[in-house]
């Protein structure tokens, strides 16, 4: 697929150290950027959006991230 470069947006993120060296070491080991990585996920996840099969593996991170919010809004983060 073919990106347009102008239309392209900045993502940005403060990541724990663990996640952070975790999308780190599995972009090294593939030989990819995180930058790719995250591409790739954002257009997979774009698809999955409309597949209702992936509504509990949805549920499942929208549970996981609510709970790292949580955990940061209490840490005043």
């Amino acid at each position: 697929m073919a990106i347009n470069e102008s239309a392209r947006q900045a993502l940005h993120a403060y990541l724990s150290p663990g996640a952070h060296t975790s999308w780190q070491t599995f972009s090294e080991d593939n030989g990819v950027s995180v930058t790719g990585l995250l591409e790739a996920l954002g257009l997979e996840l774009e698809q999955e959006l409309e597949d209702v099969e992936a509504d509990d593996l949805r549920q499942d991170w929208v549970k996981r991230a609510r709970r790292i919010d949580a955990e940061r809004r209490r840490r005043g983060r």
